[in-house]
Parts: C-alpha cells; sequence; structure tokens
C-alpha cells in the first residue's frame, strides 16, 4: 500500500515552489495507481477537498482509481459530508487515534473507519523524535482493543529498529519524513535501499510499510 501526500508540510512547500497544483497532485496520483497493482491513499488537509467540492474530490479520487485518503484536521463530528461521499463512492475513510484519545472516543471512530486505523504514535508535529516505550506499547494495546481493523503506526518511525518495536503490536509501518529527509540528501534512487533495508528480515514479512 502507498500513501500519496497532499498533506505534509514539507512536501506541500516544496510541491508548491515548484508550481505544483489540486490537478497536478491528482494526475500524478491516478498515474501511479493505474501503474501499479497495489492501493493507493490520498492524504491532504481538508481545505482542499473544502474548497473543490467534496463530493467532486472524492468522485475524482474514485474515478482516477485511488482507493481511500486521509484527512488528519477533520474531527469525525465535523466529517459526516466528507464520510458520507466517501461511502457514496466506495473509498475508505482512514480515520486517527491519538494518544490523548479516549477508549469510547476510539470506539466511535473506529465505527466510522474503513480500511484501517492510523495511529498517530505521540502529540506534536511529524519530523521530531518519538519514543518507542512502554507507554506506546500500552497506548497500541488500547487501540487494538477498540477496533477490528489494522492498525497503521507514524510519527517517528525511521528505520528498522523502529519497525522491529511493532512487530506484533501493529499491522502497518508509515514512514514519511525520514523518505522525503533522505531524497533531499541522497537523491530519489536511496529510497529503494533503504525500502529494502526494512524489508530484509523474513521476521518483518507480515508487517506492512506505507510510505508517505
Amino acid at each position: 500500500m502507498v500513501l500519496f501526500p497532499c498533506g505534509m508540510p514539507r512536501a506541500n512547500q516544496a510541491a508548491l515552489k515548484q508550481g505544483v497544483g489540486v490537478e497536478g497532485c491528482l494526475d500524478i496520483a491516478e498515474q501511479a495507481a493505474r501503474s501499479f497493482d497495489i492501493p493507493f491513499l490520498l492524504m491532504t488537509y481538508y481545505n482542499i477537498p473544502f474548497c473543490y467540492g467534496v463530493d467532486a474530490f472524492v468522485a475524482s479520487m474514485a474515478e482516477r482509481g485511488l482507493q481511500g485518503a486521509i484527512i488528519p484536521d477533520l474531527p469525525v463530528e465535523e466529517g459526516r459530508d466528507f464520510l458520507k461521499a466517501m461511502q457514496r463512492h466506495s473509498l475508505s475513510s482512514i480515520l486517527m487515534f491519538s494518544p490523548t484519545s479516549s477508549d469510547e472516543r476510539m470506539k466511535k471512530i473506529s465505527a466510522l473507519a474503513r480500511g484501517f486505523i492510523y495511529c498517530v504514535a505521540r502529540k506534536g508535529v511529524t519530523g521530531s523524535e518519538t519514543a518507542f516505550s512502554d507507554e506506546l506499547t500500552r497506548y497500541l494495546e488500547r487501540c487494538r482493543k477498540a477496533t477490528h481493523l489494522p492498525l497503521a503506526v507514524g510519527f517517528g518511525i525511521k528505520g528498522r529498529e523502529e519497525v522491529a518495536f511493532l512487530k506484533g503490536k501493529a499491522d502497518i509501518a508509515v514512514i514519511g519524513t525520514r523518505i522525503i529527509r533522505l531524497m533531499e540528501e541522497k537523491g530519489i534512487e536511496s529510497v529503494g535501499a533503504f525500502i529494502r533495508s526494512l524489508t530484509a528480515n523474513p521476521s518483518f514479512a507480515n508487517l506492512g510499510y506505507e510510505f508517505a
């Protein structure tokens, strides 16, 4: 599974400098989705589908072969129009748990989610350090109890050590900032070797990877 990001601040800034717009992002996402036999998702802030027109944006995703979307800044209480549009077009609404989510709220979110749950590993912004500790383990145990959907964990996953920590605790490792920094520092050709370094150990075979 691949997550096509329209919502990461650093990626956004670089794209805007190059003159990339919403239609350009959708075109690239369609090209990728049509070229590879794996699910592709879109990640963006809600201002984009809101200004584009929620139903039109979701319809465009469906027409282009995308399978779902993550809208990190859209609370479920305010996402009725988006969630209904996603359901109409048979797309997966990937919703989020956070360490501050109560057990009750997690169950509410799970009832509306489709595909998998994105578990934010910590409070704060992407790119900062995450403590892979007993506290994170307890949080993921709460996540597991709250939903029947697979768990994806993001924020602070940088390499094999963090992926190994998630073995048996989650189903998907989300790696975003590290990929972007690798491309900036060493070029896009470095990404393939990095991915292979994560998946080389057979014991990680049933843990999925989502590269944002």
